[in-house]
């Protein structure tokens, strides 16, 4: 069962105290620095022992083992003058095989608290040890925010890749519900914006130098489809309506305007909009309120042999999120179709690779 991350304190009284190990090495504290340091400097000196063999490093200790914390870490060691002889070194709770791999391309060595390791000093020793598990609960202070409702946090990015103010993503999320616009759902709230923003950026997905924008499209996506859930459905209708599908979306327009009712294509009924993809007759679309809009259409029978249009009822704020108006109806964001396509088969997987392709693209050009 994994323990709680450490503090900062704790981490370094842990080092003074002479409990991290550094196998076959041994580590003898030299001098701390306060936890108000100044400017410039680091947080520990160390010597590093082997068979006679002595280095002395100057540490640099972070509390969370987050990509923005690692980063962060190596750009501190980088650019900070290092007491003559001493050699720079990353102190982090866990460390991953492709970190230690970066630092030791960096000339940085590293170690953390559960066994992980690289120690390279010319001419003396070099020690590379990986495979110890993260033995602490997740450090970013905040829940999954790649699923459920806080994932349009991150999904707004897609949207507009660039903002100014926490308040105008938040404004944003809002806007682009279409089950907030419609009055059914409550607008999220500014702290859940900011706690999601802060995870974004220790993910390293966004940056907040100057503007708030996204810098790892990729990676988000790939945040974003592994915690992807299909949406939980109160009822599913499948009817055979009479009237071409162009009539049949036109008439699902009026109703939705005129009862105030959002009505979304699905992602996989969306793809053609971003795709090429063949698909079968049958029209999907999600709708928070099935028996209001049944009572609008005409004369229709309930079937399962050859339906053309199926009612999907389902709350879910994500999955209409920053829908878009394409001529005569409101499809999914090309978002949602890549999501719903990576919880499909392989040939749906295969699929989604060209609207990921068309949104990171979509990206680019903004940001060009």
């Amino acid at each position: 069962m994994n323990r709680k991350a450490p503090t900062k304190s704790e981490m370094m009284a842990l080092l003074r105290g002479g409990k991290v190990e550094l196998r076959p090495l041994s580590i003898h504290f030299l001098e701390g620095r306060s936890e108000k340091k100044d400017k410039g400097k680091l947080d520990a000196l160390v010597e590093v022992s082997w068979l006679g063999n002595k280095a002395r490093f100057a540490v640099e200790c972070r509390a969370l083992s987050t990509p923005k914390a690692f980063r962060d870490g190596i750009g501190l060691l980088k650019s900070t003058p290092l007491p003559k002889g001493y050699f720079p070194l990353l102190f982090l709770p866990f460390l991953t095989d492709n970190q230690l791999r970066e630092l030791e391309r960096e000339g940085i060595s590293g170690l953390d608290l559960c066994g992980n390791s690289v120690v390279v000093v010319p001419g003396l020793f070099a020690v590379f040890r990986s495979g110890g598990k993260n033995l602490f609960s997740s450090s970013a202070p905040i829940k999954n925010i790649y699923r459920k409702n806080s994932a349009m946090v991150g999904r707004v990015f897609f949207y507009q890749s660039v903002f100014h103010t926490v308040q105008e993503i938040c404004a944003a999320v809002n806007r682009q519900n279409p089950l907030v616009a419609s009055g059914r759902k409550k607008p999220m709230s500014l702290s859940t914006v900011s706690k999601a923003l802060k995870t974004l950026e220790e993910d390293l997905i966004i940056s907040r130098k100057g503007a708030i924008r996204l810098i790892q499209p990729d990676k988000l996506l790939e945040k974003l489809a592994e915690s992807y859930g299909m949406p939980a459905v109160k009822e599913r209708v499948q009817l055979k309506v009479p009237g071409a599908l162009e009539t049949i979306r036109a008439m699902l327009m009026a109703h939705s305007s005129r009862l105030g009712l959002p009505i979304v294509a699905t992602g996989t009924t969306s793809v053609e909009k971003y795709a090429v993809m063949q698909r079968g007759d049958l029209f999907s679309v999600y709708c928070p309120d099935i028996e209001s809009l049944l009572a609008q259409l005409p004369a229709s029978s309930q079937t399962d042999r050859f339906p053309n249009l199926e009612l999907i009822e389902t709350e879910d704020e994500t999955i209409c999120f920053d829908a878009r108006q394409v001529e005569d109806f409101l499809w999914a964001s090309p978002v949602q179709v890549y999501l719903e396509l990576m919880a499909g088969d392989k040939r749906d997987r295969e699929t989604a690779e060209q609207v990921k392709s068309l949104i990171i693209s979509e990206i680019n050009s903004v940001t060009a």
